[in-house]
Protein backbone atom coordinates (compact mmCIF):
# COMPACT_ATOMS: atom_id res chain seq x y z
CA UNK A 1 0.00 0.00 0.00
CA UNK A 2 1.24 3.48 -0.93
CA UNK A 3 0.55 6.46 1.34
CA UNK A 4 0.52 9.05 -1.43
CA UNK A 5 0.32 9.02 -5.21
CA UNK A 6 0.84 12.25 -7.12
CA UNK A 7 -0.64 12.62 -10.60
CA UNK A 8 1.84 14.75 -12.47
CA UNK A 9 5.57 14.28 -12.46
CA UNK A 10 7.25 17.04 -14.43
CA UNK A 11 5.38 20.11 -13.25
CA UNK A 12 6.36 22.66 -10.61
CA UNK A 13 3.93 21.44 -7.97
CA UNK A 14 4.72 17.73 -8.38
CA UNK A 15 8.43 18.56 -8.17
CA UNK A 16 7.95 20.32 -4.83
CA UNK A 17 5.69 17.57 -3.46
CA UNK A 18 8.34 14.98 -4.35
CA UNK A 19 10.98 17.00 -2.49
CA UNK A 20 8.82 17.27 0.63
CA UNK A 21 7.41 13.74 0.53
CA UNK A 22 10.18 11.49 -0.84
CA UNK A 23 8.09 8.34 -0.40
CA UNK A 24 5.30 9.68 -2.62
CA UNK A 25 4.95 8.00 -6.01
CA UNK A 26 4.76 10.59 -8.80
CA UNK A 27 3.20 9.45 -12.05
CA UNK A 28 3.70 11.23 -15.36
CA UNK A 29 1.94 10.73 -18.68
CA UNK A 30 4.37 7.94 -19.47
CA UNK A 31 3.23 6.11 -16.32
CA UNK A 32 -0.54 6.62 -16.25
CA UNK A 33 -3.32 7.72 -18.62
CA UNK A 34 -5.84 9.59 -16.48
CA UNK A 35 -8.10 10.06 -19.51
CA UNK A 36 -8.74 6.28 -19.46
CA UNK A 37 -10.75 4.97 -16.48
CA UNK A 38 -9.55 1.42 -17.09
CA UNK A 39 -5.97 2.48 -17.66
CA UNK A 40 -5.71 4.58 -14.53
CA UNK A 41 -7.43 1.88 -12.45
CA UNK A 42 -4.87 -0.70 -13.55
CA UNK A 43 -1.96 1.49 -12.47
CA UNK A 44 -3.51 2.68 -9.20
CA UNK A 45 -4.66 -0.82 -8.24
CA UNK A 46 -1.03 -1.86 -8.32
CA UNK A 47 -0.09 0.96 -5.94
CA UNK A 48 -3.13 0.90 -3.64
CA UNK A 49 -2.83 4.56 -2.63
CA UNK A 50 -4.29 5.94 0.59
CA UNK A 51 -4.47 9.38 -0.98
CA UNK A 52 -4.07 10.92 -4.44
CA UNK A 53 -3.00 14.48 -5.23
CA UNK A 54 -3.84 15.66 -8.73
CA UNK A 55 -1.05 18.06 -9.67
CA UNK A 56 -1.65 17.68 -13.40
CA UNK A 57 -3.73 19.99 -15.57
CA UNK A 58 -4.02 21.64 -18.94
CA UNK A 59 -2.57 25.04 -18.00
CA UNK A 60 -1.80 26.70 -21.36
CA UNK A 61 -4.34 29.48 -20.82
CA UNK A 62 -4.20 31.02 -24.29
CA UNK A 63 -3.89 27.72 -26.19
CA UNK A 64 -7.00 26.45 -24.43
CA UNK A 65 -9.13 28.93 -26.39
CA UNK A 66 -8.53 26.93 -29.57
CA UNK A 67 -7.70 23.55 -27.98
CA UNK A 68 -10.91 23.18 -26.01
CA UNK A 69 -11.26 19.41 -26.33
CA UNK A 70 -7.90 18.72 -24.73
CA UNK A 71 -8.44 21.36 -22.04
CA UNK A 72 -11.73 19.73 -20.99
CA UNK A 73 -10.27 16.23 -21.34
CA UNK A 74 -7.55 16.93 -18.77
CA UNK A 75 -9.30 19.49 -16.57
CA UNK A 76 -12.76 17.90 -16.40
CA UNK A 77 -12.97 14.33 -17.72
CA UNK A 78 -9.70 13.18 -16.12
CA UNK A 79 -10.74 14.69 -12.78
CA UNK A 80 -14.03 12.79 -12.97
CA UNK A 81 -12.15 9.57 -13.78
CA UNK A 82 -9.86 10.01 -10.77
CA UNK A 83 -12.76 10.93 -8.51
CA UNK A 84 -14.71 7.81 -9.56
CA UNK A 85 -11.69 5.63 -8.85
CA UNK A 86 -11.12 7.23 -5.45
CA UNK A 87 -14.80 6.81 -4.57
CA UNK A 88 -14.81 3.13 -5.53
CA UNK A 89 -11.59 2.41 -3.63
CA UNK A 90 -11.96 4.60 -0.53
CA UNK A 91 -9.05 6.86 -1.50
CA UNK A 92 -8.79 10.50 -0.37
CA UNK A 93 -8.42 12.93 -3.28
CA UNK A 94 -6.76 16.37 -3.29
CA UNK A 95 -7.32 18.43 -6.43
CA UNK A 96 -5.64 21.73 -7.33
CA UNK A 97 -7.71 24.43 -9.02
CA UNK A 98 -7.27 28.07 -9.95
CA UNK A 99 -8.18 31.72 -9.35
CA UNK A 100 -9.32 31.75 -12.99
CA UNK A 101 -12.68 30.29 -11.92
CA UNK A 102 -13.58 33.86 -10.84
CA UNK A 103 -14.47 36.73 -13.18
CA UNK A 104 -12.07 39.20 -11.56
CA UNK A 105 -14.62 41.97 -11.09
CA UNK A 106 -15.21 41.77 -7.34
CA UNK A 107 -12.48 44.16 -6.26
CA UNK A 108 -12.05 42.37 -2.92
CA UNK A 109 -10.53 38.98 -2.05
CA UNK A 110 -12.62 36.04 -3.25
CA UNK A 111 -13.92 33.71 -0.55
CA UNK A 112 -14.50 30.00 -1.12
CA UNK A 113 -18.25 30.64 -1.10
CA UNK A 114 -18.22 33.36 -3.76
CA UNK A 115 -19.97 32.52 -7.01
CA UNK A 116 -17.65 31.44 -9.80
CA UNK A 117 -17.80 32.88 -13.30
CA UNK A 118 -14.78 31.85 -15.37
CA UNK A 119 -14.03 34.04 -18.37
CA UNK A 120 -12.05 31.70 -20.64
CA UNK A 121 -11.84 28.06 -21.64
CA UNK A 122 -9.07 27.32 -19.13
CA UNK A 123 -11.10 28.67 -16.22
CA UNK A 124 -14.31 27.08 -17.46
CA UNK A 125 -12.64 23.67 -17.83
CA UNK A 126 -11.13 23.93 -14.33
CA UNK A 127 -14.53 24.94 -12.92
CA UNK A 128 -16.06 21.92 -14.67
CA UNK A 129 -13.45 19.70 -12.98
CA UNK A 130 -14.33 21.18 -9.60
CA UNK A 131 -18.01 20.44 -10.26
CA UNK A 132 -17.26 16.83 -11.17
CA UNK A 133 -15.29 16.27 -7.99
CA UNK A 134 -17.85 17.98 -5.76
CA UNK A 135 -20.58 15.84 -7.32
CA UNK A 136 -18.76 12.50 -7.18
CA UNK A 137 -16.66 12.67 -4.00
CA UNK A 138 -17.75 15.56 -1.76
CA UNK A 139 -17.00 13.86 1.56
CA UNK A 140 -13.52 12.52 0.79
CA UNK A 141 -11.82 15.26 -1.19
CA UNK A 142 -10.25 18.70 -1.01
CA UNK A 143 -10.14 21.36 -3.71
CA UNK A 144 -7.29 23.86 -3.29
CA UNK A 145 -7.47 26.91 -5.52
CA UNK A 146 -4.23 28.79 -6.10
CA UNK A 147 -2.76 31.60 -8.20
CA UNK A 148 0.39 32.80 -9.97
CA UNK A 149 2.44 29.68 -9.17
CA UNK A 150 6.21 29.62 -9.66
CA UNK A 151 9.21 27.57 -8.50
CA UNK A 152 12.86 26.98 -9.29
CA UNK A 153 11.76 24.26 -11.71
CA UNK A 154 10.04 24.70 -15.04
CA UNK A 155 8.82 27.76 -16.89
CA UNK A 156 7.16 30.53 -14.94
CA UNK A 157 6.94 34.30 -14.60
CA UNK A 158 9.89 34.64 -12.21
CA UNK A 159 12.34 32.73 -14.38
CA UNK A 160 11.07 34.41 -17.54
CA UNK A 161 11.56 37.85 -15.99
CA UNK A 162 15.10 37.01 -14.86
CA UNK A 163 15.95 35.85 -18.39
CA UNK A 164 14.43 38.92 -20.07
CA UNK A 165 16.12 41.26 -17.59
CA UNK A 166 19.44 39.87 -18.81
CA UNK A 167 18.51 40.02 -22.49
CA UNK A 168 16.49 43.24 -22.94
CA UNK A 169 17.37 46.92 -22.53
CA UNK A 170 13.98 47.54 -20.88
CA UNK A 171 10.69 45.77 -20.13
CA UNK A 172 7.01 46.66 -20.07
CA UNK A 173 4.96 44.66 -17.55
CA UNK A 174 1.20 44.68 -17.01
CA UNK A 175 0.11 46.68 -13.98
CA UNK A 176 -3.70 46.30 -14.07
CA UNK A 177 -3.96 42.61 -13.21
CA UNK A 178 -3.87 42.16 -9.44
CA UNK A 179 -3.32 38.91 -7.54
CA UNK A 180 -1.01 37.01 -5.21
CA UNK A 181 2.08 35.04 -6.25
CA UNK A 182 2.50 31.52 -4.89
CA UNK A 183 5.72 29.57 -4.39
CA UNK A 184 4.91 25.99 -5.33
CA UNK A 185 6.68 24.73 -2.20
CA UNK A 186 4.08 26.22 0.15
CA UNK A 187 1.27 24.94 -2.04
CA UNK A 188 2.88 21.49 -1.97
CA UNK A 189 2.97 21.56 1.84
CA UNK A 190 -0.74 22.42 1.92
CA UNK A 191 -1.59 19.60 -0.50
CA UNK A 192 0.39 17.08 1.54
CA UNK A 193 -1.32 18.22 4.75
CA UNK A 194 -4.76 17.96 3.15
CA UNK A 195 -3.96 14.45 1.92
CA UNK A 196 -2.49 13.18 5.19
CA UNK A 197 -5.07 14.79 7.48
CA UNK A 198 -8.03 14.19 5.14
CA UNK A 199 -9.06 17.84 5.15
CA UNK A 200 -12.27 18.07 3.13
CA UNK A 201 -13.81 21.05 1.36
CA UNK A 202 -12.74 23.96 -0.83
CA UNK A 203 -9.78 26.11 0.21
CA UNK A 204 -7.68 28.94 -1.17
CA UNK A 205 -3.90 28.89 -1.05
CA UNK A 206 -1.59 31.65 -2.21
CA UNK A 207 1.18 33.51 -0.49
CA UNK A 208 0.18 36.52 1.62
CA UNK A 209 0.08 40.02 0.17
CA UNK A 210 -1.22 41.52 -3.05
CA UNK A 211 0.55 42.89 -6.12
CA UNK A 212 0.34 43.50 -9.84
CA UNK A 213 2.55 41.70 -12.35
CA UNK A 214 4.48 44.99 -12.59
CA UNK A 215 5.03 45.07 -8.81
CA UNK A 216 6.10 41.42 -8.95
CA UNK A 217 8.65 42.19 -11.67
CA UNK A 218 10.10 45.13 -9.73
CA UNK A 219 10.77 42.93 -6.69
CA UNK A 220 12.16 40.13 -8.87
CA UNK A 221 14.70 42.60 -10.26
CA UNK A 222 15.59 43.96 -6.80
CA UNK A 223 16.16 40.47 -5.42
CA UNK A 224 17.92 39.31 -8.56
CA UNK A 225 20.42 42.15 -8.27
CA UNK A 226 20.92 41.58 -4.53
CA UNK A 227 21.54 37.86 -5.02
CA UNK A 228 23.85 38.24 -8.00
CA UNK A 229 21.40 36.66 -10.45
CA UNK A 230 21.31 39.90 -12.47
CA UNK A 231 24.33 41.98 -13.43
CA UNK A 232 22.64 45.37 -13.85
CA UNK A 233 19.19 46.96 -13.54
CA UNK A 234 17.03 47.84 -16.54
CA UNK A 235 14.01 50.16 -16.73
CA UNK A 236 10.69 48.38 -16.10
CA UNK A 237 7.61 50.29 -17.24
CA UNK A 238 3.99 49.65 -16.24
CA UNK A 239 1.65 48.92 -19.15
CA UNK A 240 -2.11 48.24 -19.34
CA UNK A 241 -3.48 44.84 -20.37
CA UNK A 242 -4.84 46.53 -23.50
CA UNK A 243 -1.26 47.04 -24.67
CA UNK A 244 -0.61 43.29 -24.52
CA UNK A 245 -3.69 41.54 -25.94
CA UNK A 246 -3.95 37.77 -25.44
CA UNK A 247 -6.43 35.19 -26.80
CA UNK A 248 -7.79 34.46 -23.30
CA UNK A 249 -9.26 37.03 -20.96
CA UNK A 250 -7.55 37.11 -17.57
CA UNK A 251 -9.21 38.22 -14.34
CA UNK A 252 -8.17 41.78 -13.48
CA UNK A 253 -8.43 41.06 -9.75
CA UNK A 254 -8.09 37.52 -8.46
CA UNK A 255 -6.84 37.82 -4.89
CA UNK A 256 -7.96 34.79 -2.87
CA UNK A 257 -9.35 35.11 0.65
CA UNK A 258 -7.53 32.58 2.84
CA UNK A 259 -9.46 32.97 6.12
CA UNK A 260 -10.74 29.39 6.04
CA UNK A 261 -7.27 28.10 5.17
CA UNK A 262 -5.71 29.84 8.17
CA UNK A 263 -8.39 28.35 10.42
CA UNK A 264 -8.01 24.82 9.07
CA UNK A 265 -4.40 24.17 8.06
CA UNK A 266 -1.36 24.05 10.32
CA UNK A 267 0.91 24.86 7.35
CA UNK A 268 1.78 28.52 7.76
CA UNK A 269 1.21 31.17 5.11
CA UNK A 270 4.07 33.59 4.38
CA UNK A 271 4.31 36.89 2.51
CA UNK A 272 5.01 36.51 -1.19
CA UNK A 273 8.20 38.58 -1.02
CA UNK A 274 9.61 36.30 1.68
CA UNK A 275 8.73 33.22 -0.37
CA UNK A 276 10.12 34.73 -3.56
CA UNK A 277 13.45 35.46 -1.88
CA UNK A 278 13.65 31.90 -0.55
CA UNK A 279 12.92 30.42 -3.96
CA UNK A 280 15.44 32.67 -5.70
CA UNK A 281 18.10 31.47 -3.26
CA UNK A 282 17.71 28.10 -4.98
CA UNK A 283 18.69 29.70 -8.29
CA UNK A 284 21.93 31.21 -6.97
Amino acid sequence: MTDLVVIGKNGQLAHEIARLAPTAVCLGRENIDITSPAGLAEVLNGLQPKAVINASAYTAVDNAETDQDNAYLLNQAAVANLAQYCKANNVFFVHVSTDYVFNGNKGAPYTVSDAIEPQGVYGKSKAAGEAELTSILPDSSAIIRTSWVYSAKGNNFVKTMLRLMQEKPQLGVIDDQIGSPTWAKGLAQACIEAASQKITGVYHWSDEGVCSWFDFAIIIQQLGLAKGLLSQPIPIKPIPSSAYPTPARRPHYSVLDKTLTRETFSTQLSHWQVQLSAMMDELV
